[in-house]
Order: structure tokens, then C-alpha cells, then sequence
């Protein structure tokens, strides 16, 4: 008996280890069963939740969330996406920079000295519900000796510049093609995330900066030289040693970068006079859709770009400074006959010429504005001023944004940006609609008053799969996948848009009642007492002649 049940025994044992937790097996579960919807129906057009096996969704109802309202709030506020930031430290660094990095960066969160949340510009509320956190990691690279024999051999095989005192240029390419090797090989051997080079290679007896081509300025066009370089690839490199260069809206205008300057006290935005011009087109908008033979069911899925092409041989720009603005609905843009004209803007010295003809780069810039709110490198919103602040530190290399630079094509920043956007607004707005419903079922006194017993577990059943698919969100927005956050974040407005149904429904059903109370006693000592009182009040007032007669005669 003995022999036979310490086998039994051992097996029981060794199944128990290997069975996996029931919260853990639903968990596994789930993500199989969601994989396989995502495969079959990659825009999430169907609610998949009826074609849940039964075992999942009583594991959904067993888990039971906080009766709190506050609680399930701060829930759904908790939701963080990760921002993994790899720094490397190129050339002359001590082994104590990446440590003292990481020191300082978590300084810096300690003291608050930076917003949790993201933030938008535009909007009522500046602070979207969902926030973000910084995993900064930091080493020393070998890159220096390579990256500095690329500059030097350039250096030495180009010619003096026009300007005695001018800059010489050095193509990004000559260093961005070392960087970007390195960065695939780093990133194909680690998780995703953003990596910043930082150059440090010492100083050279001709000073340099970097430009799209090697090609030195002219008269007749101004190079504008730059520090600084964003990648196709989500990675940036900044050369310390490069430089001083200066630019911005003239010596002294809003948000100038003043020569050898890396940190700058910006300036607030003010109005712009190109609102009016956008409320005449918008009142006209039905006038120009019939002009334009727009079929009415599609005017919704149309950004109108208005370029006036003016028969005009001065200078003629938008608010002074833009060749282009964007607005929510559209993008306005304008140019004349003149080919190119001295615009306001300095650059390492000299007025930037801009070529007015060319509309290529204002236009793609105002367009990723207003269709997927891609902010403008030199715009930030600011929560400690409470306004939108000007820095063009970021405004060389490859951006298509403003006038100091001549790229067309779009870094990372643009490329997640574009996308990264719409799918934060969405998590936004989801949540905060998540929110909406339970400020209406606290109101009513909370789900299990409103909800009878059938409902109730419907309503738990949606909810957990609800912060399930927005937990998976982040997860993916987190690792760069933004396809997959984007199937979740679908697939979780088919359960928000049921929890809306079940508590709407139920709140319908709610009947008035009024509670009626038995009077109280009569409150007869109370009204005794101020009898007596008001007895004695009339007796003193009626009789005051002969109390007071009384006294003088005894005077």
C-alpha cells in the first residue's frame, strides 16, 4: 500500500508544479485567444468578446474590481508607457559619465523637475490621462577613433570656406553612415528604444559643423550648419565639439539660439493675423467643396490645402515669418513671383535666403501638423509656464520643418510622432470615457445598486477585459509595436461601448422613491419659554411709565 501510494504521491506533486496558476493560465489563454482574432480580423471591426470560450470569461467575472469609485479612477490613471532611452558616450569620457548620468537623470525625477504626462497644445486640458516614464541607460562607446578619422580626412581634403571666420562644412552622411551602423547592430541585440550618441572628440584647429552636403554657401544661398542629426531610425547623435553656430529669428528675436548657447530662455507664442484669412475660407468651405466636385459623403475625409500663387514681386509671407500654416481643417499656404527673398531669420551671422517658390517643405510640414498633430520641432508646451514655448535648438537637419533646413525627407521624430499620436488621443479618450461612465454609476450608486446579479457580471466581465486589452496597449506602444497597440485599442471600444450600453439600460430602469418621515413632537418647552418671555417683554412695555415714575420720585 505504502509502495504504491508514495508514487501517487510524487505525481500529484510534480503535476501541481507544473500546472500553472489559474490567473496565469487565463492570462496565457486570453493572449492566445486574442492573437488568433488579431490574425483574423487585424482592424478589429467585430466584438470578439461572444466568441469567448466559457472558461475565460468566467475567470473574467472571477476577478471582481474594486466596489471604490476612486479606486477604479486611479486605475485607469495608472496607466504609464515606457520610454526606454539608450545614451552613448562617445569619445574623450571618463568611466565615471555614465553613472553621474544616471545620477542626474534620476535627480532629476526625484525633483519633479519634468512632467509624467504627455501634453498637447490646442486642447482645453493640457495633460492627457495616460503618462509616461524615463528608462535611461547609459555606456561608453568605441566609436570616437572611427567618427574622428571620417571628420579629419574630410577636413583636410576640403577647401578654406568663403568667410575667413566661417565654418567649415562636414556632411552628416560622413558620420551618420558610421552611427547608423552601430545602431543596428545595437538595436538588433537589445530591446527597442531611442539611442542618443553624445560626440565628445575633442577640439581641431579648424573649426566645423555639419550640413546636408559638403557644398559651401554662396551669396545668393545660405547653408545653414548644425550641430545635430536625426535618423531615419530612432536614433540622434550630437557632436560637443562641433560648432559654435547661431540661429534662429534674427540677433535677438523669439527663440534665438545665440552662438555657443545649448540652453535658452524661450519666449511665448502670441496670436497670429492669419486667423482671419482661415475663417473666410472655413465659411466658405461648402462653396469650395462644389467648386472642387467633392461628393458630400467624403468632404469628412478631406484636408483642403489652399496655395495662393500671387502674381506679386515683393516678399509676401503668412504672420511675416511662414510660407505655410496649418489648422485643424486646413492648410494655407502662399508664394509669389519672386524666386528667393532675405526672410527674418538669422544663421551664423548672415539673414537666411529662403527660396519662395518652393512650397515642397512648408507644405508637408503644415499637412503632418493638421492630419496627425505632429508638432513643429520649435513648439513645446510648457506646464510650468502655462504656455507654448519657441526653441529652434532641434530645427537643423532632417526635419521638414522650418526655414533651416533644406531636408525633405522626415527623421523618427516625425515617423512615430505621426503615428504614436493617434494612437495616444484614442488611449485618451478611452479612458477618460471610462471614467465618464463611472462619475454616472457612483451618481446612481454604484454598480451593484444599478446592476441586478446577471448584469453585474456582464458589466465585471467587460471591465477586466477592458484594462486587459488597455494594459496590452501600453505593453506595445512600450516595445514599438504600434500595429498591435493599435488592434487593442480598437478592440477595446467594442467593450467600452458595452459598459455604456449595460449601466445606460440600467440607469433607465431606476424608479424614484420618496421616504416619508413622522413629524416631530411638539416643541412645547420651547414655545413655553418664549411665551413667558414675550409675556414679560409686553408687561415691561406696557407699564414703563409707572416704573420710571416710581424712580424719580424717589430722586
Amino acid at each position: 500500500m505504502s509502495k504504491t501510494l508514495v508514487p501517487v504521491l510524487f505525481l500529484i506533486a510534480l503535476v501541481s508544479l507544473a500546472a500553472p496558476p489559474a490567473a496565469k493560465a487565463a492570462t496565457l489563454g486570453l493572449d492566445t485567444f486574442l492573437a488568433g482574432e488579431a490574425r483574423r480580423d487585424p482592424s478589429a471591426a467585430n466584438d470578439s468578446f461572444s466568441a469567448l470560450p466559457a472558461a475565460l470569461k468566467r475567470s473574467l467575472a472571477a476577478n471582481l474590481p474594486p466596489a471604490d469609485h476612486a479606486a477604479l479612477v486611479s486605475q485607469l490613471l495608472s496607466f504609464h508607457i515606457s520610454v526606454p532611452v539608450y545614451v552613448k558616450l562617445v569619445g574623450d569620457f571618463s568611466s565615471a559619465a555614465p553613472g553621474l548620468l544616471r545620477s542626474f537623470a534620476a535627480a532629476a525625477a526625484a525633483a519633479a523637475l519634468t512632467s509624467d504626462r504627455f501634453h498637447v497644445i490646442g486642447a482645453t486640458t493640457h495633460n492627457l490621462a495616460v503618462g509616461h516614464t524615463l528608462h535611461l541607460d547609459t555606456a561608453l562607446s568605441l566609436l570616437g577613433s572611427q567618427i574622428s578619422d571620417a571628420i579629419r580626412s574630410h577636413l583636410e581634403a576640403s577647401p578654406s570656406p568663403l568667410y575667413l571666420s566661417a565654418l567649415h562644412s562636414v556632411p552628416y552622411a560622413s558620420v551618420d553612415r558610421i552611427i547608423q551602423k552601430d545602431f543596428r547592430k545595437e538595436s538588433s541585440n537589445s530591446a527597442p528604444g531611442f539611442y542618443v550618441y553624445l560626440l565628445n572628440l575633442g577640439s581641431r584647429t579648424k573649426p566645423y559643423a555639419y550640413s546636408l552636403d559638403s557644398k559651401d554657401a554662396s551669396l545668393a544661398f545660405t547653408k545653414c550648419l548644425g550641430t545635430l542629426w536625426t535618423g531615419k531610425d530612432r536614433y540622434v547623435w550630437i557632436d560637443l565639439a562641433a560648432g559654435p553656430v547661431e540661429y534662429g529669428p534674427g540677433i535677438s528675436g523669439e527663440g534665438v539660439i545665440p552662438e555657443g548657447s545649448s540652453i535658452l530662455s524661450p519666449h511665448s507664442m502670441g496670436d497670429r493675423d492669419s486667423k482671419s484669412l482661415h475663417q473666410i475660407l472655413s465659411d466658405s468651405v461648402e462653396e469650395v467643396h462644389q467648386a472642387a466636385a467633392i461628393p458630400e459623403e467624403d468632404c469628412g475625409k478631406v484636408l483642403p490645402v489652399y496655395v495662393f500663387d500671387l502674381e506679386y514681386d515683393k516678399l509676401l509671407l503668412l504672420d511675416r515669418y511662414h510660407q505655410a500654416i496649418a489648422f485643424r481643417n486646413m492648410v494655407i499656404a502662399v508664394r509669389t513671383r519672386s524666386s528667393q527673398t532675405v526672410t527674418d531669420y538669422n544663421c551664423n551671422g548672415r539673414h537666411v535666403i529662403t527660396q519662395t517658390r518652393n512650397l515642397d517643405r512648408p507644405i508637408i510640414g503644415s499637412v503632418l501638423q493638421s492630419m496627425w498633430g505632429v508638432l513643429p520641432i520649435h513648439l513645446s508646451w510648457s506646464p510650468q509656464h502655462k504656455r507654448t514655448l519657441v526653441d529652434y535648438t532641434w530645427n537643423v537637419g532632417q526635419t521638414p520643418f522650418g526655414p533651416f533646413s533644406d531636408s525633405l525627407s522626415l527623421s523618427f521624430v516625425q515617423r512615430d510622432a505621426a503615428r504614436r499620436n493617434v494612437l495616444l488621443t484614442t488611449l485618451n479618450y478611452t479612458i477618460t470615457s471610462a471614467i465618464d461612465i463611472l462619475q454616472s454609476m457612483a451618481a446612481h450608486g454604484g454598480d451593484k445598486k444599478i446592476l441586478k446579479e446577471n448584469k453585474h457580471v456582464a458589466f465585471v466581465q467587460r471591465w477586466n477585459l477592458l484594462n486587459y486589452k488597455l494594459e496590452k496597449v501600453v505593453s506595445a506602444v512600450s516595445h514599438f509595436d504600434l500595429e498591435k497597440a493599435m488592434y487593442f485599442l480598437r478592440s477595446s471600444d467594442h467593450d467600452l461601448y458595452a459598459i455604456h450600453t449595460l449601466v445606460y439600460e440600467a440607469s433607465q430602469k431606476l424608479e424614484a422613491s420618496i421616504t416619508c418621515f413622522i413629524d416631530p413632537p411638539f416643541p412645547w418647552a420651547s414655545v413655553s419659554l418664549f411665551g413667558v418671555l414675550l409675556f414679560g417683554f409686553c408687561y415691561f412695555h406696557g407699564n414703563r411709565d409707572k416704573i420710571f415714575r416710581g424712580k424719580r420720585k424717589q430722586f
